[in-house]
């Protein structure tokens, strides 16, 4: 299909598509493209005017500052997933980015674009709620932060407000903890059928310190179980221990079904998904 009329407009600064985006409050951003057009094509949006900000070069980056990891919110895919910084110190990220579509999405989409959208199939809030990220909001009334675990508020819905460009990702630097992203792919979209990002602290005798899971695929907006937080915190992680963990992979989840998979194929889905997440995280450090 073919996309509605829209006007066309391209952002050169951050200030200058904040001023845009003030003065039209249903035009829509436009960073990488792979969530909005096509959407678009399917008339499912259709935003009088587009606000392209893919070519803003201070909103691309990675680097490590104060204790934190910062990424701009258009740094794409590919940049997540071939950081030697990220590689290094927060592996989860480079490995859910490489989960991401196909070689061409991975250089066009950004990651800002991919957590903006709030797709329920998405890779990116998982990872980010697994982190505990910070995610940073300018308008031209100032900037705010919101906490990753408040930022997905349903389908293809987040905390931001009208006027609001997400700016950056903030991340506290993990120290040695156990990562690892898991996903069951679509086998036509790509998209997570179920996907399960495990962000493991722990202390010297191997024991689980913290936990921190996130879970995207399964209900209408990502989400962090908590109740698998609860069985695996202060635990030694054996085999006992995180099978019966895994099996809360969906407590308290309206789960989504559709004709790739019912809502109790999905659920099966999670736990399986949640203990090899868990166990892949252990065997990156044993």
């Amino acid at each position: 299909m073919i996309a509605a009329p829209f006007d066309y407009k391209r952002a050169n600064t951050l200030d200058e598509a904040l001023s845009l985006l003030a003065q039209n409050e249903d035009a829509k951003i436009l960073a990488g493209g792979h969530s909005l057009i096509p959407a678009m094509k399917l008339r499912l949006m259709q935003p009088p005017l587009l606000i392209d900000i893919g070519r803003i070069k201070d909103l691309s980056y990675i680097r490590e500052e104060n204790g934190q990891i910062r990424i701009g919110a258009a740094t794409t895919h590919y940049q997540m997933e071939s950081s030697e910084l990220l590689q290094k110190i927060c592996p989860l990220l480079p490995e859910c980015a490489s989960h991401i579509g196909d070689v061409q999405v991975r250089n066009k989409g950004t990651v800002g674009g991919s957590v903006a959208h709030s797709d329920p199939g998405g890779d990116w809030p998982a990872a980010i709620m697994a982190l505990n990220a910070e995610l940073v909001a300018v308008s031209k009334n100032g900037e705010r932060t919101i906490k990753a675990d408040d930022f997905f508020v349903d389908l293809l819905t987040t905390a931001l407000e009208p006027g609001e460009i997400l700016r950056e990702l903030r991340i506290n630097k993990p120290n040695g903890a156990a990562q690892a992203y898991v996903k069951m792919h679509h086998p036509a979209s790509g998209f997570a059928v179920v996907g399960v990002a495990a962000n493991l602290s722990l202390n010297a005798n191997g024991n689980c310190e913290r936990a921190s899971i996130g879970i995207t695929g399964v209900s209408a907006k990502a989400y962090r179980a908590s109740a698998v937080e609860s069985a695996l915190n202060g635990a030694a992680l054996n085999d006992e221990t995180i099978v019966n963990a895994a099996a809360h992979a969906a407590d308290g989840v309206d789960l989504n079904g559709d004709l790739f998979a019912s809502a109790d194929y999905r659920r099966h889905l999670a736990e399986v998904y949640t203990k090899r997440a868990i166990e892949a995280a252990l065997q990156r450090v044993r």
